[in-house]
């Protein structure tokens, strides 16, 4: 198959962006990986493997290329809102393996013996950089990866698989390097060299099972998130004038918004079932209740 064939494919199910990473290993990623190791630069969430981190072939032994495709999410402006962009819509793990799967399909019509694995955002290999390498987009300072048509409000997904589809080469694109988003980050967590320090990121904060320190519950008293934080992309001029989202589900039955009364008078079990298809149900109605409770009592303090 001609990768404009895939492209087209992947256009017929509403995916303007996509490219083809090589087969690695990834050893330059290694070396990044190793230095994040050293400097301590780690949540606890990630792939402890290096190994399984810079190479495809520990996924599928005769992989021979992986499929990258850009999700857009961006659907506007609310003011009101609690929870980041990326939770408004349906839960992305779930459509973009949707979508991501309706492709293959399509190509397993056309490739015999057409063999994949999908991965949105849980693979052991390091989604972003696979972007990077496939050409959709470039890093900015805070690590995002930056498309031209829908800045960095994207989701990024995957498919490791047996064809041997023509690479990409990166984008000679480069971040704008204006450093909004190092002076705007709450938590001081974008080092403005490319590097960050996840455990200070907002987003990782409201997400966090341990005790949170005076410092972290006072980050979420002043900024009044309960789930993910976006003010490194809201800052950034590469995000102005961009393109909406076309995905439909990320479109429909919006919730920007999560109400305090609601979960104060649910149980976990119903906040599993109301919300099993939210991203920001992932961690449960426990550390959502707590980051409720934070900011409402800043408010209380206000008022």
């Amino acid at each position: 198959m001609h990768k404009d064939r895939l492209k087209q494919i992947c256009e017929n199910k509403k995916i303007d962006i996509m490219g083809v990473a090589p087969i690695g290993p990834y050893f330059e990623l290694e070396k990044i990986l190793n230095d994040r190791k050293q400097k301590e630069h780690l949540t606890g969430m990630e792939e402890e493997d290096i190994n399984k981190r810079i190479d495809p072939r520990l996924i599928m032994d005769d992989a021979k290329s992986v499929i990258v495709c850009a999700f857009p999410y961006y659907i506007g402006e609310y003011r009101d809102s609690n929870i980041s962009k990326y939770c408004y819509g349906e839960d992305y793990h779930i459509v973009t393996k949707q979508i991501l799967k309706d492709i293959c399909l399509e190509i397993e019509k056309e490739i015999p013996g057409f063999k994949y694995e999908i991965f949105a955002d849980n693979g052991p290999l390091v989604d972003r950089y696979l972007a990077y390498l496939s050409g959709i987009g470039y890093f900015g300072i805070n690590n995002n990866i930056i498309t031209d048509k829908y800045g960095s409000y994207i989701f990024i997904a995957y498919v490791v698989n047996n064809y041997e589809f023509e690479p990409d080469k990166p984008s000679e694109k480069s971040c704008l390097k204006c450093n909004k988003c190092v002076k705007y980050c709450p938590g001081n967590a974008i080092l403005g060299n490319f590097e960050i320090d996840p455990r200070k990121c907002l987003s990782y904060i409201t997400q966090k099972k341990e005790e949170l320190s005076e410092s972290e519950i006072q980050l979420l008293k002043e900024n009044g998130k309960v789930f993910g934080c976006d003010i490194c992309q809201d800052v950034c001029p590469h995000n102005k004038d961009i393109q909406t989202t076309k995905i439909c589900e990320f479109n429909n039955e919006l919730i920007t918004k999560i109400n305090q009364e609601e979960i104060d008078e649910i149980s976990n079990k119903e906040f599993k079932r109301r919300y099993k298809n939210r991203a920001f149900s992932w961690r449960g109605r426990k550390i959502i209740k707590r980051n409720l409770d934070i900011i409402s009592d800043k408010n209380k303090m206000d008022f």
